[in-house]
């Protein structure tokens, strides 16, 4: 029996939201009641939301595996409704979440967080903050347009002045990354790593595995248009294999 559990293959879907309303305004929301169902669906299915971090722990060699049957939750862009509809939900049910950010956009533009909605989060214990650049930029559009030396010192000040920014106003270490769109190469993530993170996250429809690149770790991304069906195919991605 001993050798037939060792023999199990963990492997864990991430999954990232954006935003959430009543109704799907856009191909990036989901509605708030669909999101609750897909939580009672992990939790009906016995299945158990980790922190981002502790799956990120394993993978530099600081933690064991993750159990079986573990799903973790991010959520990309700092939108305000992750605050107002997305929190609520998954604080009710203790559910840890992280959340990337461009600090751009907090306390500017109308549609993204305050830094004190982000502060709250925070305190609450279940919330994680990770960069997700400093304006969410194409890598790859803007390598065709610089030279080689300007392309360089627009990544850097990207993925360093977003980590700096956030871990002053959210007073909290910052070592975890969303590229943004999922666009990564080696070269980003050599940026990346000089910069100070330790990993970070593509959205490459896959579960993580054992071995992984820690620089460019998949993503499911869950859109409104994800049935309970094709929910349940991607947590079944978290059984023992």
């Amino acid at each position: 029996m001993l050798l037939a559990l060792t023999a199990l293959a963990w492997q864990t879907p991430i999954l990232v939201y954006h935003r959430f309303a009543q109704t799907a305004e856009d191909s990036m929301t989901v509605r708030a009641a669909v999101f609750q169902q897909q939580l009672d669906q992990i939790d009906r299915d016995g299945y158990q939301v980790i922190p981002l971090k502790r799956l990120v722990d394993h993978l530099l060699g600081l933690a064991p595996p993750p159990p079986v049957k573990s799903i973790v939750i991010t959520a990309d862009d700092g939108h305000e409704s992750v605050y107002r509809a997305m929190a609520p939900i998954t604080m009710r049910a203790r559910i840890p979440v992280t959340v990337f950010i461009y600090p751009s956009a907090i306390s500017n533009a109308s549609y993204a967080m305050t830094w004190h909605e982000i502060d709250e989060l925070k305190r609450s214990g279940y919330f994680d903050i990770g960069s997700h650049s400093y304006w969410h930029p194409n890598f790859f559009r803007e390598r065709q347009r610089l030279d080689p030396a300007a392309y360089a010192r627009f990544v850097d000040d990207q993925l360093v002045r977003s980590k700096a920014v956030l871990e002053r106003k959210a007073g909290a270490q910052v070592d975890l990354l969303a590229w943004p769109f999922g666009l990564v190469d080696h070269e980003l993530e050599a940026h990346a790593r000089r910069a100070g993170y330790v990993a970070a996250f593509t959205l490459e429809r896959r579960p993580v595995r054992e071995g992984d690149d820690p620089m460019a770790l998949p993503r499911y991304l869950i859109t409104d248009a994800v049935g309970a069906k094709a929910f349940a195919v991607i947590l079944h991605e978290a059984d023992a294999k």
